[in-house]
């Protein structure tokens, strides 16, 4: 059994699952934890038998982790899962039983990458027995236009279920986040007492110090404004939709209908491989977004970034959140020289190497070098980290970028 496959099968076992009947000897259940990790080959040593939800879950796993391995003395692990969508659908169907919710994405995952699953995932009826998750959303996606129209309904189900499970999660409080950030950011002159940014207004009234007094007497107070309803920051998310950048995209067009939704800013979606696409008018649905996309192709990271830039009318006043893993198939020079021209026009440039939780995909190191020195650092970015960097480039103070070391 691969790694994977061992951490499923202790994942259950060790939440406290009993076997069949229950096992009250302590050496008993260790040996029956070992036999569902190790798989039940004659060489497993623990000479533990299985039956009832115990073999059904070894079944399950079996199916999945026993493809590949090598006959040894005794039977074949590898019961695998047949070519028909029924039979992966009662696959399906079992581990959800088994298993908890993380464990059973885990495990759709493999069963798509290790047993070539993707071209089941057309038919209605694996996709109303899967657990839905980010990562199958990507998948759908990749396949959208190979998928026929008796299956796209029940795709969008399962991607607008996904969907509305993150904005559950992330609208709130990034709503409320570059609220205080936008307020922040317009500056008064004559603030109430309790609007009065300090930091800025002592400052600025430094020539105003008394050393007799050891005090500043301000001169002239600086204050927090209040953002009014009028749009008052512009914020472009340029998207790389190349194949590894499947998660951010699903991340990336949810936290764009939350924006949009946000009256105070002016969001702009757009992604590219080597044509360049603006979705800007779907936002008020990031189902119909994220369907608008092609998982897969090319990279012309300058093109995307030229259309971006044409779209700019308030330079100070615009953030551009550029998206990509910066494999660039485009002229890489013209793409270096438009962030340096957008920065020094006062736009904020904010390039993140991912939108996801899983981290740093393999990305262009070259690149992210030569953005850094251009003071745009590359970095990947958590979902839930994204308010707080969108919130520090709206008040133009430096980005919390994650400690990777």
């Amino acid at each position: 059994m691969t790694a994977t496959g061992a951490t499923a099968a202790t994942a259950v076992t060790v939440d406290g699952v009993a076997g069949a009947g229950g096992v009250a000897d302590p050496g008993q259940e260790r040996l029956r934890r070992w036999r569902l990790v190790l798989g039940g080959d004659a060489a497993d040593g623990t000479g533990c038998a299985l039956s009832g939800r115990d073999a059904a879950m070894d079944g399950a796993l079996a199916s999945l982790y026993g493809r590949g391995d090598k006959e040894r003395a005794g039977k074949d692990r590898s019961a695998g899962l047949g070519a028909s969508a029924p039979s992966v659908a009662r696959w399906l169907g079992d581990i959800r039983t088994y298993f908890p919710s993380s464990v059973v994405q885990v495990m759709q995952r493999d069963a798509i990458d290790r047993l070539g699953l993707s071209a089941l995932l057309l038919e209605p009826e694996m996709l109303e027995a899967v657990e839905a998750d980010v990562h199958l959303v990507g998948t759908l996606l990749s396949l959208n236009k190979a998928m026929p129209e008796t299956t796209k309904e029940t795709a969008r189900a399962v991607v607008r279920k996904v969907v509305e499970d993150l904005e559950k999660r992330l609208a709130t409080r990034t709503r409320a986040t570059l609220t205080g950030a936008l307020d922040r950011s317009a500056r008064i002159n004559r603030p109430r007492h309790h609007d009065i940014d300090w930091n800025r207004t002592i400052a600025a009234n430094l020539k105003h110090y008394l050393p007799e007094y050891r005090t500043i007497v301000p001169e002239r107070l600086i204050g927090y404004g209040r953002a009014s309803q009028s749009v008052k920051k512009e914020v472009v998310l340029c998207i790389d939709q190349s194949g590894s950048m499947a998660a951010s995209v699903v991340y990336a067009s949810v936290f764009g209908a939350v924006l949009a939704s946000m009256r105070s800013i002016d969001t702009r979606l757009v992604v590219f491989d080597t044509a360049v696409v603006d979705l800007t008018d779907q936002l008020d649905d990031p189902v119909d977004v994220l369907f608008g996309t092609q998982l897969g192709g090319g990279t012309d990271i300058n093109r995307a970034l030229a259309y971006c830039q044409s779209q700019i009318t308030r330079p100070a006043e615009t953030v551009v959140v550029l998206i990509s893993d910066l494999y660039e198939g485009g002229i890489r020079n013209e793409m270096l020289k438009r962030v340096a021209a957008m920065k020094a026009s006062g736009v904020q440039f904010v390039t993140l190497l991912a939108l996801s939780d899983e981290g740093a995909p393999a990305y262009d190191r070259e690149h992210a070098a030569a953005l850094a020195a251009l003071g745009a650092p590359a970095f990947a970015c958590t979902p839930d980290l994204f308010p707080e960097v969108m919130a520090a480039a709206i008040e133009k103070r430096p980005l919390p970028i994650p400690d990777t070391a």
